[in-house]
Formats: C-alpha cells, structure tokens, sequence
C-alpha cells in the first residue's frame, strides 16, 4: 500500500512541476514580442521550460527566453522595453525574470 501511495504521490508531484507557469501581465502602449505587435490590454503569460507564450484571446506572441532568478522579490510585474520590442518582464511577486532573446526577433 506504502509503495502504491508513494508512486501515486511522486507522478502528482511530477504533473505539477510540469506543468506552465501562469500570470498576467498588462500592456500600456502597443509592444512587439518576437515579430508580433500586441496592442494595449491585459494578457495571459505562460511559461513553458524557456518560452514565454503570451495570449489574450485569439492573439498569440511566443518567444524564447532566459529565466533568471534575483536576489530581491518584485513587487509587481515589470515590461521593460527596448524601443516597443519586450526585452525583460519582471513577474511579480517572486524572483523571476524573463529576459527575452534578441536574436529570434
């Protein structure tokens, strides 16, 4: 029975590490994110291994990023820009940060 519960519980823990991470993230002007211009407005930001897929109904933008993790907590989520192409978010709330890659643009 021990041992029934134990693989149970280790392919549960599996599921969730697996599975994306997910937050939201506004958009105060127009931005670009690997080619695709998003207009103004409140997305959905998953996080699958080391792409960033970012959705707001039919609208879809992908792109790879670097996941590094700071010192401090941020409070809130952060885009900073180069220009209007995303180069970093800040997930808030946590140590997370995406920085995006320039050369897949």
């Amino acid at each position: 029975m021990l041992k029934k519960f134990v693989c149970v519980f280790a392919f549960a823990a599996m599921a969730v590490l697996s599975a994306a991470a997910s937050y939201n993230v506004t958009f105060y002007d127009p931005v670009v994110v690997n080619g695709t211009t998003l207009k103004p407005g409140d997305y959905k930001l998953e996080i699958k291994e080391n792409t960033a897929i970012i959705k707001q109904g039919k609208v879809m933008a992908q792109a790879p990023v670097k996941i590094e993790n700071s010192d401090k907590k941020f409070q809130t989520n952060t885009v900073r820009l180069d220009g209007t192409q995303v180069d970093e978010i800040r997930l808030g709330g946590t140590h997370t940060r995406l920085i995006f890659d320039k050369e897949s643009s």
